[in-house]
């Protein structure tokens, strides 16, 4: 097995959010659809993790709006043979992150979205009660869109000033399932593994030049036969 660490060093300049604060809730600025796939957290949680993961209907086919019909519960099961393999599933996430950077809202902050599943993060079991869900759209074997990016530093700038107990308490989908597949993208170009965009990721408001400043830890491997 060979290993190459390669750190980045990456000024994302931060252009003027369209999502202005979180209000009972709801991400002012988030385009508002709302999903059934919700329950009310537990009384004593209190939100403090983002989950990062990706999604596409069909796997690596963007746009159609089917994943926004599955998060609402009116996927048509017959139109691709995929869909008959996650026929009757009942998920959400709080917010999707469109190719073009557009952000969705499904359910509210204050509810639970059935996005993690069995889970757990620094011992504490069952995400789903105290994190937010965040799914890009995007897949395995595909960059994604720098608007995602834009977006998504957009919108965790905003949740963690909302909710301040999240911290830098930001994982991927599979560092809280280990059965999971770990979420995979590249800022730049070509098909980097990254873990997850913003656990393996240190960002840093550079309040001065008004950009965000991305270190990136990028490791690949590969087996020798």
């Amino acid at each position: 097995m060979w290993r190459i660490n390669i750190k980045l060093l990456i000024r994302v300049t931060m252009q003027q959010s369209r999502f202005a604060q979180v209000q009972d809730g709801i991400l002012q600025g988030a385009t508002q659809i709302a999903s059934p796939n919700f329950n009310a957290r537990p009384i004593d949680a209190e939100i403090q993790l983002i989950v990062i993961h990706n999604i596409s209907l069909p796997p690596s086919q963007f746009g159609g709006g089917y994943i926004q019909q599955f998060f609402q519960n009116k996927l048509d099961w017959s139109i691709h043979p995929y869909f008959q393999t996650i026929e009757g599933m009942q998920v959400s996430a709080h917010l999707l992150i469109l190719r073009t950077g557009e952000v969705i809202q499904f359910v509210n902050f204050n509810d639970r979205s059935w996005h993690a599943g069995r889970s757990s993060y620094l011992a504490q079991k069952e995400c789903n009660d105290y994190s937010i869900g965040i799914e890009l759209e995007g897949s395995d074997d595909l960059p994604f869109e720098s608007e995602q990016y834009q977006s998504l530093v957009n919108v965790v700038k905003i949740l963690r000033q909302a909710y301040p107990k999240i911290q830098n308490h930001i994982a991927g989908h599979s560092d809280i399932a280990p059965n999971v597949r770990p979420t995979q993208g590249c800022i730049l170009t070509g098909n980097c593994s990254v873990s997850c965009y913003l656990k393996k990721h240190q960002l840093i408001y550079d309040f001065t030049t008004k950009s965000i400043l991305t270190f990136i830890t990028i490791t690949l491997f590969k087996d020798k036969p």
